[in-house]
């Protein structure tokens, strides 16, 4: 069965300076010492969480995504992160996924956090995003998604011999989650890979931005267990961890709790 070595950077992000941001990323990409299949970076991950979404935004045309293709192509390494996109006159918090022979997957973010009046900044996205990658189906999801389970749950159903089968392997947030709630980012990540029976990945930033808000970071890999492949870390860095198509599967197996599921559609 496929393994996935899964690569994830928290960084101390540079404030509305996406040029210095994408120069620390590309110096951290070099320090990776193994071939990796999948990087994750923060969300936002070329200015911070910033509001000015007028004056920071670029198109799919532009500087930053040329820059991940490049870096996709070069490292032959799926690249997932989010910033601030803007097409058909507004703006989005998107994540792309791009794929080492330059196909690019989109999710826009689809619950804007209100404390911050991200709504009157970015339109919400409509569609969840399953990537099909190397044999593993993803889920990637941005920051505020993490507390609203119903849009992450993962669907199971049976398939023609009888075995249940999920709707994706692996969940991934990335996110400007603050110190001050960070508590309630480490359970909801436990929480979302019990549930649903699932890998999942939260990548975090550290550091303060430019509203003087602390961020402590807590990345992490959890397995479908909701144990901890890799603990959260407070400081600057990479981490790698390699997950396992076979563990999941063979768990999924012996503890079928997706054929108890309770049944829903997305309106």
């Amino acid at each position: 069965m496929e393994s996935l070595n899964v690569s994830y950077l928290q960084l101390d992000l540079y404030w509305e300076n996406s040029q210095a941001n994408l120069d620390q990323i590309e110096e951290h990409l070099t320090g990776i010492e193994s071939v990796v299949d999948l990087v994750v970076l923060p969300e936002m991950f070329n200015t911070g969480f910033s509001m000015s979404s007028s004056k920071l935004a670029q198109s799919m045309d532009g500087v930053l995504v040329k820059a991940i293709s490049k870096w996709a192509k070069q490292y032959g390494s799926a690249i997932i992160g989010s910033f601030i996109c803007q097409e058909y006159g507004k703006y989005f918090n998107r994540l792309l996924f791009v794929h080492p022979d330059g196909k690019i997957e989109k999710y826009d973010k689809r619950h804007l956090f209100r404390m911050a009046n991200e709504a009157d900044y970015f339109s919400p996205g409509t569609e969840r995003l399953i990537v099909n990658y190397k044999g593993w189906r993803i889920m990637p999801l941005v920051c505020y998604d993490l507390r609203f389970p119903v849009w992450s749950r993962n669907q199971f159903k049976l398939d023609v011999e009888g075995h249940c089968q999920s709707e994706y392997d692996l969940l991934i947030y990335v996110a400007n989650w603050p110190k001050a709630r960070v508590g309630a980012w480490d359970k909801l990540l436990l929480a979302r890979a019990i549930e649903n029976q699932a890998y999942v990945m939260g990548v975090n930033r550290t550091g303060f931005d430019g509203n003087h808000i602390a961020y402590n970071g807590h990345s992490t890999v959890i397995n479908p267990k909701g144990e901890y492949l890799n603990e959260p870390f407070e400081s600057m860095g990479i981490q790698t961890a390699l997950l396992r198509k076979d563990s999941l599967e063979e768990f999924s197996a012996k503890f079928p709790v997706g054929r108890d599921a309770d049944r829903f559609e997305f309106l």
